[in-house]
């Protein structure tokens, strides 16, 4: 099985930065590919990015230009590199991997970007 764990959420002006961390740990060869989601208060769990062991990337028309999804292999880890943070941002990022086995989620860092 595989463990992800979710770093680096936390408060911040709109217009600024944030880079978010998700390492993975256990069967780590298995993984397929790495997500980003989040969920705003009341709301879905949405896509964020997402990219495969290929290097294949996708991203929300809503992030599009404001998000870049990256891997280091090496650490086993992904990152989401947001900047021009707005309000609407505001959400639970949670960490996804797809791997042999499954699916695993990590518990979430909260992003909160103040108007």
């Amino acid at each position: 099985q595989v463990q992800v764990v979710e770093s680096g959420g936390g408060l911040v002006q709109a217009g600024g930065s944030l880079r978010l961390s998700c390492a993975a740990s256990g069967s780590i060869f298995s993984i397929k590919a790495w997500g980003w989601y989040r969920q705003p208060p009341g709301k879905q769990r949405d896509l964020v990015a997402s990219v495969t062991s290929g290097g294949s990337a996708i991203y929300a028309d809503s992030v599009k230009g404001r998000v870049t999804i990256s891997r280091d292999n090496t650490k086993s880890a992904v990152y989401l590199q947001m900047s021009s943070l707005k309000p609407e941002d505001t959400a639970v990022y949670y960490c996804n991997v797809i791997h042999y086995y499954g699916s695993s989620w990590g518990q979430g860092t909260q992003v909160t970007v103040s108007s």
